[in-house]
Parts: C-alpha cells; sequence; structure tokens
C-alpha cells in the first residue's frame, strides 16, 4: 500500500468526535439554545409594547391638554359672544341718544316757553342711560384728553392757546365703550397748538 493510500484511509476513518453519541449535556445546550429563543422573543415584544404604551400614553396627555385649552377657549368665546351680543342694538340705540342730546342743547335757551318738553326730554335720556349702564355701556371722557387714535376720530383741528396740542378741545359726538370694547369713537376736534405768528 502506498502513502497516498493510507493517507486516504486515515481521512475516511470517522472520527470519534464527530460520529460518537450526543451526550445529555450537549442535548441540554440545544434545549437551552431552543427555550432561550422564545424568552428573548417574548422580552422583545415586552419592550415593544412598553414602547408603545408609552407613545399611547404621552398621546393621551396631548390630546387630554387639548382638549382642557378647547374647552377654555370655548368658555371664553361662549363669555364674548354674551358680553358683546347686543353690540349692533346698541349702537343704533346710541343715534336716539344723541338726537335726545341735541334736543336738549337746541332747547336749552327757551327753557321758560318749553320746559315740560325739556324735561320729558332728559327723564327719556336719564332712563336710556340708566338702560346703557346696566349693559355696561360707558361713555368715552373726551374733552381735555389727550388725543387717542383707539378712542378718538378727529373731525379737525383747532388753533388754541388754552389746550396743548393733541389735546381735545370739544366733540361733535360722544364715543361709547361696551365693556373694555370700543362701541363707536368720539368724533373730536383737536388741538394744534397756539397760533403761530407770521
Amino acid at each position: 500500500m502506498s502513502k497516498t493510500q493510507s493517507s486516504h484511509k486515515k481521512a475516511e476513518k470517522p472520527s470519534p468526535e464527530t460520529d460518537a453519541p450526543q451526550t445529555p449535556a450537549d442535548e441540554q445546550s440545544i434545549e437551552n439554545e431552543v427555550i432561550s429563543d422564545p424568552v428573548k422573543e417574548l422580552e422583545n415584544r415586552c419592550e415593544t409594547a412598553e414602547q408603545e404604551s408609552r407613545q399611547h400614553y404621552e398621546r393621551l396627555l396631548r390630546v387630554s391638554a387639548d382638549f382642557e385649552n378647547f374647552k377654555k377657549r370655548s368658555f371664553r368665546e361662549a363669555d364674548d359672544f354674551r358680553k358683546y351680543a347686543n353690540e349692533l342694538l346698541l349702537l343704533e340705540l346710541l343715534t336716539v341718544v344723541d338726537n335726545l342730546e341735541r334736543a336738549i342743547q337746541a332747547t336749552s335757551s327757551e327753557k321758560k316757553t318749553v320746559g315740560c318738553v325739556i324735561e320729558g326730554v332728559e327723564m327719556t335720556l336719564k332712563a336710556l342711560l340708566k338702560i346703557f349702564e346696566k349693559f355696561s355701556v360707558k361713555p368715552i371722557e373726551a374733552v381735555g384728553k389727550p388725543f387717542d387714535p383707539n378712542f378718538h376720530q378727529a373731525m379737525m383741528q383747532e388753533a388754541s392757546d388754552a389746550h396743548p396740542e393733541n389735546t381735545i378741545i370739544s366733540e361733535f359726538q360722544k364715543g361709547y365703550l361696551l365693556h373694555d370694547r370700543l362701541l363707536r369713537p368720539s368724533m373730536v376736534v383737536v388741538s394744534k397748538g397756539p397760533e403761530k405768528a407770521e
């Protein structure tokens, strides 16, 4: 027999390690590997479920906060609606007030002759102003105050030695507030300051 043939026969001989029957220890390690896979899988599932649970909880907190903000905003809007629902009606009634005030001014010089008429108009005006007060309609005090474009509408400017520049000298028409909102601006005459000599 040659050397090459003997080496083939050695290679063909089964090794005792590969063909040897498996021992109980080897079977135990295989079982552990099989068992450890479901454990890892359950751990992964548990971790995924915890992450999803955290995400759902955070979403719930956001939705809850959004809902609370919505409730507050709705309450504020409803409150504003209640406060200002009569705005157009009150604006129309202001014209009546203006006419009553003009009637009183126009007849004040003839009080002796038409005293009863003036008294009736004054009583009507007082009653109407009381109603306005009840609904939080307040006149804007303009004369002698600095001009504010948020509350006053300048109709003209006049030179005045008695009033500093940008001060309201007189008003054509009173302005009114409804609660804290401008219902109608005051129509006013604004001082230009003293007349400049040429």
